[in-house]
């Protein structure tokens, strides 16, 4: 059994505890990093808690030998895609998709995730396999930002008008 799948056997239980979901787990380079979620996002009080727990439960059962570095984690807004099940999750999406140096056609490819299944992925009309897939993420769009104004089309500011009664009046 993997590192990561000694890990997620020990994780996603306590995540599931916590109304959590396991998205996805890296290591490697001394870093363990597990990424969670929950329908609507998460916020920074879920993360905390689950680190605290993740880590007392990796002490305990301590799955992985010698030094890491623990690292909790939201996915993000663009989301890496590694597993059938990431991309289901992401029809209709925007997503980039990065294909082996073996695969017909271009290798970059972004457009919408149309077709999720157990065989691969269509991106805007184009059929690719899991294995075709060297890299893939959602991408998040800006709405459109703030117009910018055009020089000197800004109203100057308006003082009120000061009475006599304002000024000051040296003394005699």
């Amino acid at each position: 059994m993997s590192v990561i799948d000694r890990v997620r056997e020990l994780v996603a239980p306590l995540l599931t505890e916590q109304g959590l979901e396991l998205f996805d787990i890296e290591y490697g380079g001394g870093r363990l990093v597990v990424l969670v979620d929950r329908p609507g996002g998460i916020d920074l009080d879920a993360i905390t808690l689950a680190t605290q727990r993740i880590s007392a439960e990796m002490d305990r059962q301590d799955p992985i030998p010698g030094r890491y570095l623990l690292e909790v984690s939201s996915p993000g807004l663009e989301r890496r895609l590694r597993t059938p099940a990431h991309f289901k999750r992401f029809v209709g999406s925007l997503v980039a998709i990065k294909t082996v140096p073996t695969a017909e056609g271009d290798r970059r490819i972004k457009g919408t995730l149309e077709v999720a299944d157990k065989g691969g992925v269509t991106v805007d009309g184009r059929r690719l396999k899991y294995t075709d897939i060297e890299r893939a993420q959602t991408v998040f769009e800006w709405g459109p930002g703030p117009h910018p104004q055009k020089v000197g089309s800004r109203s100057p500011k308006k003082h009120p008008a000061k009475s006599n009664s304002d000024q000051k009046v040296p003394a005699p």
